[in-house]
Protein backbone atom coordinates (compact mmCIF):
# COMPACT_ATOMS: atom_id res chain seq x y z
CA UNK A 1 0.00 0.00 0.00
CA UNK A 2 1.30 3.53 -0.49
CA UNK A 3 0.88 7.21 1.59
CA UNK A 4 -0.78 7.98 -1.91
CA UNK A 5 -0.12 5.57 -3.85
CA UNK A 6 -1.66 6.27 -7.32
CA UNK A 7 -1.57 10.38 -7.47
CA UNK A 8 -0.04 9.60 -10.84
CA UNK A 9 -1.31 8.71 -14.05
CA UNK A 10 0.40 8.32 -17.01
CA UNK A 11 -0.82 9.83 -20.22
CA UNK A 12 -3.96 8.64 -22.21
CA UNK A 13 -5.55 9.30 -25.07
CA UNK A 14 -9.48 10.18 -24.47
CA UNK A 15 -10.68 12.10 -20.79
CA UNK A 16 -13.20 9.72 -18.93
CA UNK A 17 -16.58 11.43 -18.12
CA UNK A 18 -17.84 10.21 -14.68
CA UNK A 19 -21.33 9.97 -13.43
CA UNK A 20 -22.45 10.06 -9.68
CA UNK A 21 -24.13 6.79 -7.95
CA UNK A 22 -25.72 7.30 -4.99
CA UNK A 23 -25.47 3.72 -3.13
CA UNK A 24 -26.38 3.11 0.55
CA UNK A 25 -24.49 5.63 2.73
CA UNK A 26 -22.01 7.12 0.07
CA UNK A 27 -22.30 8.76 -3.55
CA UNK A 28 -19.32 7.43 -5.80
CA UNK A 29 -18.31 9.04 -8.85
CA UNK A 30 -18.23 6.15 -12.17
CA UNK A 31 -16.18 6.75 -14.58
CA UNK A 32 -16.08 5.25 -18.35
CA UNK A 33 -13.74 6.17 -20.90
CA UNK A 34 -15.41 8.60 -23.31
CA UNK A 35 -16.85 8.04 -26.25
CA UNK A 36 -16.81 4.00 -25.67
CA UNK A 37 -19.67 2.36 -26.67
CA UNK A 38 -20.65 -1.05 -24.21
CA UNK A 39 -21.39 -3.08 -27.57
CA UNK A 40 -22.53 -6.70 -25.65
CA UNK A 41 -19.53 -6.99 -23.88
CA UNK A 42 -19.09 -8.04 -20.59
CA UNK A 43 -18.92 -5.71 -17.61
CA UNK A 44 -15.70 -4.85 -16.16
CA UNK A 45 -14.79 -2.65 -12.80
CA UNK A 46 -11.62 -1.31 -11.81
CA UNK A 47 -11.12 -0.59 -8.29
CA UNK A 48 -7.74 1.92 -7.48
CA UNK A 49 -5.51 1.89 -4.60
CA UNK A 50 -5.05 3.92 -1.21
CA UNK A 51 -4.45 7.67 -2.11
CA UNK A 52 -5.26 6.86 -5.88
CA UNK A 53 -8.49 7.31 -8.24
CA UNK A 54 -10.37 6.23 -11.23
CA UNK A 55 -7.59 7.92 -12.93
CA UNK A 56 -4.82 5.35 -12.80
CA UNK A 57 -6.87 2.49 -14.69
CA UNK A 58 -7.10 4.98 -17.76
CA UNK A 59 -4.13 3.40 -19.93
CA UNK A 60 -5.59 -0.07 -18.73
CA UNK A 61 -8.96 0.61 -19.66
CA UNK A 62 -8.10 1.79 -22.86
CA UNK A 63 -6.40 -1.34 -23.48
CA UNK A 64 -9.04 -3.71 -23.06
CA UNK A 65 -11.75 -1.43 -24.47
CA UNK A 66 -12.23 -3.98 -27.11
CA UNK A 67 -12.85 -6.83 -24.62
CA UNK A 68 -14.42 -5.54 -22.09
CA UNK A 69 -17.36 -2.54 -20.39
CA UNK A 70 -15.21 -1.25 -18.19
CA UNK A 71 -16.16 1.52 -15.56
CA UNK A 72 -13.87 2.35 -12.91
CA UNK A 73 -14.87 3.57 -9.34
CA UNK A 74 -13.53 6.38 -7.19
CA UNK A 75 -14.01 4.72 -3.50
CA UNK A 76 -15.50 6.67 -1.11
CA UNK A 77 -13.43 10.19 -0.58
CA UNK A 78 -10.71 9.67 -3.31
CA UNK A 79 -11.12 10.92 -6.24
CA UNK A 80 -14.36 12.80 -7.08
CA UNK A 81 -16.42 10.72 -4.38
CA UNK A 82 -16.98 12.46 -1.08
CA UNK A 83 -16.32 10.42 1.97
CA UNK A 84 -19.33 8.16 3.38
CA UNK A 85 -22.10 9.79 5.36
CA UNK A 86 -21.06 7.21 7.97
CA UNK A 87 -17.29 8.20 7.83
CA UNK A 88 -16.66 4.44 7.40
CA UNK A 89 -13.14 3.85 5.60
CA UNK A 90 -12.64 0.49 6.68
CA UNK A 91 -11.98 -2.34 3.69
CA UNK A 92 -15.19 -3.28 4.50
CA UNK A 93 -16.52 -0.02 4.20
CA UNK A 94 -14.96 -0.18 0.64
CA UNK A 95 -16.68 -3.07 -0.09
CA UNK A 96 -19.83 -2.64 0.94
CA UNK A 97 -19.59 0.67 -1.54
CA UNK A 98 -18.56 -0.92 -4.36
CA UNK A 99 -21.22 -4.08 -3.88
CA UNK A 100 -23.91 -0.81 -3.53
CA UNK A 101 -22.92 -0.11 -7.06
CA UNK A 102 -22.73 -2.93 -8.71
CA UNK A 103 -26.38 -3.78 -7.40
CA UNK A 104 -27.69 -0.30 -7.71
CA UNK A 105 -26.54 -0.38 -11.44
CA UNK A 106 -27.02 -4.51 -11.93
CA UNK A 107 -23.79 -4.71 -13.80
CA UNK A 108 -22.73 -7.80 -11.81
CA UNK A 109 -21.26 -10.17 -12.44
CA UNK A 110 -18.07 -8.13 -13.52
CA UNK A 111 -14.40 -8.83 -14.39
CA UNK A 112 -13.23 -7.19 -11.25
CA UNK A 113 -9.90 -5.49 -11.03
CA UNK A 114 -7.99 -4.38 -7.81
CA UNK A 115 -4.72 -2.76 -6.95
CA UNK A 116 -3.54 -2.58 -3.82
CA UNK A 117 -6.17 -1.68 -1.07
CA UNK A 118 -8.53 -1.74 -4.04
CA UNK A 119 -7.11 -5.36 -4.20
CA UNK A 120 -7.96 -6.00 -1.00
CA UNK A 121 -11.39 -4.80 -1.78
CA UNK A 122 -11.16 -6.92 -4.90
CA UNK A 123 -10.35 -10.20 -2.92
CA UNK A 124 -13.30 -9.23 0.03
CA UNK A 125 -15.80 -8.54 -2.42
CA UNK A 126 -15.40 -12.20 -4.43
CA UNK A 127 -15.18 -13.99 -0.97
CA UNK A 128 -18.44 -12.59 0.02
CA UNK A 129 -20.54 -12.44 -3.24
CA UNK A 130 -19.34 -14.43 -5.26
CA UNK A 131 -22.38 -13.82 -7.75
CA UNK A 132 -20.91 -10.46 -8.17
CA UNK A 133 -17.83 -11.33 -9.93
CA UNK A 134 -16.71 -13.35 -12.94
CA UNK A 135 -13.05 -13.25 -13.05
CA UNK A 136 -10.68 -11.28 -10.59
CA UNK A 137 -7.62 -9.81 -11.75
CA UNK A 138 -5.03 -8.65 -8.41
CA UNK A 139 -2.51 -6.20 -9.29
CA UNK A 140 0.04 -5.56 -6.06
CA UNK A 141 -2.84 -6.15 -3.59
CA UNK A 142 -2.62 -5.48 -0.21
CA UNK A 143 -2.52 -8.75 2.00
CA UNK A 144 -0.56 -9.23 5.16
CA UNK A 145 2.60 -9.67 4.36
CA UNK A 146 5.45 -9.73 7.34
CA UNK A 147 7.63 -8.45 7.85
CA UNK A 148 6.68 -5.64 5.67
CA UNK A 149 9.33 -4.12 3.41
CA UNK A 150 11.19 -1.39 4.82
CA UNK A 151 10.14 0.87 2.28
CA UNK A 152 6.40 0.40 2.82
CA UNK A 153 6.79 1.81 6.80
CA UNK A 154 5.83 5.01 6.05
CA UNK A 155 2.88 3.93 4.26
CA UNK A 156 2.12 1.86 7.69
CA UNK A 157 2.62 5.15 9.91
CA UNK A 158 -0.31 6.96 8.78
CA UNK A 159 -2.75 4.34 10.71
CA UNK A 160 -0.74 5.94 13.62
CA UNK A 161 -3.83 7.88 15.84
CA UNK A 162 -1.91 11.60 15.89
CA UNK A 163 0.60 11.31 13.47
CA UNK A 164 -0.89 12.94 10.48
CA UNK A 165 -1.70 16.00 12.14
CA UNK A 166 1.36 16.46 13.66
CA UNK A 167 2.83 16.07 9.80
CA UNK A 168 0.71 18.35 8.92
CA UNK A 169 2.47 20.86 11.16
CA UNK A 170 6.03 20.28 10.15
CA UNK A 171 7.61 22.77 8.06
CA UNK A 172 7.77 21.62 4.47
CA UNK A 173 11.58 22.43 3.71
CA UNK A 174 10.45 23.83 0.71
CA UNK A 175 8.99 21.47 -0.75
CA UNK A 176 6.62 22.21 -3.53
CA UNK A 177 4.19 19.97 -5.69
CA UNK A 178 6.75 18.58 -8.14
CA UNK A 179 9.08 17.74 -5.20
CA UNK A 180 6.29 16.02 -3.61
CA UNK A 181 5.51 14.52 -6.70
CA UNK A 182 8.59 13.07 -7.63
CA UNK A 183 8.49 11.46 -4.20
CA UNK A 184 5.49 9.87 -4.86
CA UNK A 185 6.48 8.32 -7.74
CA UNK A 186 9.91 7.51 -7.02
CA UNK A 187 7.64 5.21 -4.18
CA UNK A 188 5.15 3.56 -6.42
CA UNK A 189 7.02 3.50 -10.41
CA UNK A 190 9.48 0.69 -10.92
CA UNK A 191 11.50 3.44 -12.99
CA UNK A 192 9.81 7.11 -13.00
CA UNK A 193 12.26 8.06 -15.45
CA UNK A 194 10.55 6.88 -17.99
CA UNK A 195 7.59 9.13 -17.55
CA UNK A 196 7.26 11.48 -20.59
CA UNK A 197 7.16 15.29 -19.34
CA UNK A 198 3.52 15.62 -20.42
CA UNK A 199 2.75 12.36 -17.75
CA UNK A 200 4.74 14.71 -15.18
CA UNK A 201 3.03 17.45 -15.81
CA UNK A 202 -0.05 15.32 -15.12
CA UNK A 203 0.86 13.97 -11.80
CA UNK A 204 1.93 17.72 -10.72
CA UNK A 205 -1.83 18.73 -11.63
CA UNK A 206 -3.08 15.71 -9.82
CA UNK A 207 -1.44 16.01 -6.89
CA UNK A 208 -2.35 19.90 -7.38
CA UNK A 209 -5.86 19.21 -7.11
CA UNK A 210 -5.71 16.27 -4.40
CA UNK A 211 -3.83 18.84 -1.71
CA UNK A 212 -7.07 21.36 -2.03
CA UNK A 213 -9.57 18.56 -1.10
CA UNK A 214 -10.52 19.21 2.14
CA UNK A 215 -11.01 15.69 3.04
CA UNK A 216 -8.07 14.46 1.36
CA UNK A 217 -5.96 13.56 4.73
CA UNK A 218 -8.81 12.04 6.40
CA UNK A 219 -9.59 9.45 3.72
CA UNK A 220 -6.01 9.00 3.48
CA UNK A 221 -5.91 8.14 7.37
CA UNK A 222 -8.66 6.29 7.81
CA UNK A 223 -8.19 4.24 4.46
CA UNK A 224 -4.63 3.34 5.91
CA UNK A 225 -5.89 2.79 9.50
CA UNK A 226 -8.98 0.35 7.88
CA UNK A 227 -6.01 -2.00 5.81
CA UNK A 228 -4.43 -2.26 9.33
CA UNK A 229 -7.39 -3.29 10.86
CA UNK A 230 -7.84 -6.08 8.16
CA UNK A 231 -4.57 -7.44 8.22
CA UNK A 232 -5.03 -8.44 11.94
CA UNK A 233 -8.39 -10.00 11.41
CA UNK A 234 -9.06 -13.16 12.22
CA UNK A 235 -11.25 -16.25 11.25
CA UNK A 236 -13.19 -16.39 8.07
CA UNK A 237 -12.69 -12.49 7.62
CA UNK A 238 -9.08 -12.83 7.71
CA UNK A 239 -7.69 -11.96 4.53
CA UNK A 240 -5.85 -14.24 3.55
CA UNK A 241 -8.72 -16.76 4.62
CA UNK A 242 -10.72 -14.83 2.26
CA UNK A 243 -8.35 -15.59 -0.56
CA UNK A 244 -9.17 -19.41 -0.07
CA UNK A 245 -12.74 -18.91 -0.49
CA UNK A 246 -12.39 -17.09 -4.03
CA UNK A 247 -13.40 -19.23 -6.64
CA UNK A 248 -13.50 -16.87 -9.69
CA UNK A 249 -10.29 -16.94 -12.34
CA UNK A 250 -7.81 -14.88 -10.97
CA UNK A 251 -4.81 -13.34 -12.58
CA UNK A 252 -1.85 -11.80 -10.04
CA UNK A 253 0.57 -9.47 -11.02
CA UNK A 254 3.49 -8.56 -9.16
CA UNK A 255 6.34 -6.38 -9.60
CA UNK A 256 9.69 -6.89 -8.48
CA UNK A 257 10.72 -3.35 -8.35
CA UNK A 258 7.57 -2.79 -5.71
CA UNK A 259 8.41 -0.93 -2.85
CA UNK A 260 5.14 -1.39 -0.95
CA UNK A 261 4.02 -5.23 -2.12
CA UNK A 262 6.87 -7.48 -1.92
CA UNK A 263 6.60 -10.30 -4.65
CA UNK A 264 7.15 -13.03 -2.45
CA UNK A 265 4.00 -12.58 -1.70
CA UNK A 266 3.24 -14.04 -4.67
CA UNK A 267 4.17 -17.65 -3.68
CA UNK A 268 1.50 -17.35 -0.94
CA UNK A 269 -1.17 -16.11 -3.22
CA UNK A 270 -0.65 -18.40 -5.90
CA UNK A 271 -1.37 -20.92 -3.09
CA UNK A 272 -4.21 -18.86 -1.95
CA UNK A 273 -6.17 -18.30 -4.85
CA UNK A 274 -8.27 -21.71 -6.14
CA UNK A 275 -7.62 -20.79 -9.87
CA UNK A 276 -4.76 -18.53 -10.01
CA UNK A 277 -2.13 -17.36 -12.93
CA UNK A 278 0.90 -15.20 -12.25
CA UNK A 279 2.46 -12.64 -13.71
CA UNK A 280 5.79 -11.06 -12.69
CA UNK A 281 7.02 -8.12 -14.33
CA UNK A 282 10.33 -7.18 -13.73
CA UNK A 283 10.51 -3.51 -14.15
CA UNK A 284 7.37 -3.14 -12.61
CA UNK A 285 6.79 -0.96 -9.16
CA UNK A 286 3.77 -0.71 -7.69
CA UNK A 287 1.36 0.12 -10.30
CA UNK A 288 1.44 -2.26 -12.99
CA UNK A 289 -1.26 -1.45 -14.76
CA UNK A 290 0.35 2.39 -15.22
CA UNK A 291 3.58 1.32 -15.77
CA UNK A 292 2.97 -1.54 -18.26
CA UNK A 293 -0.22 -1.69 -19.36
CA UNK A 294 0.40 -3.35 -22.65
CA UNK A 295 1.38 -6.43 -20.71
CA UNK A 296 -0.96 -6.77 -18.22
CA UNK A 297 -3.55 -6.01 -21.11
CA UNK A 298 -2.14 -9.42 -22.63
CA UNK A 299 -2.50 -11.45 -19.69
CA UNK A 300 -5.83 -10.46 -19.21
CA UNK A 301 -6.52 -11.39 -22.59
CA UNK A 302 -5.31 -14.73 -21.99
CA UNK A 303 -7.13 -15.13 -18.74
CA UNK A 304 -10.38 -14.09 -20.20
CA UNK A 305 -9.90 -16.67 -22.96
CA UNK A 306 -9.49 -19.24 -20.60
CA UNK A 307 -12.53 -18.13 -18.66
Amino acid sequence: MSSAEQQVRPETAAPAAFRTVEVPGAALAVHRPAGRAAEGREPALFVHGLGGSAANWTALMDRLAGLVDGEAVDLPGFGHSALPADGDLSVSGHVRAVIGYLEATGRGPVHLFGNSLGGAVSVRLAALRPDLVRSLTLISPALPELPPQRTAWPTGLLAVPGLPALLRRLPSNGRGPEDATEGLLRLVYGDPLTLSPVARAEAVAEYRRRIEVPHAMRALTGSARGIVSAYTERGDQAPWRQAEQVRAPTLLVYGLRDKLVSYRSARRACTAFGDARLLVLPESGHVAMMEHPEQVARAVRELLARD
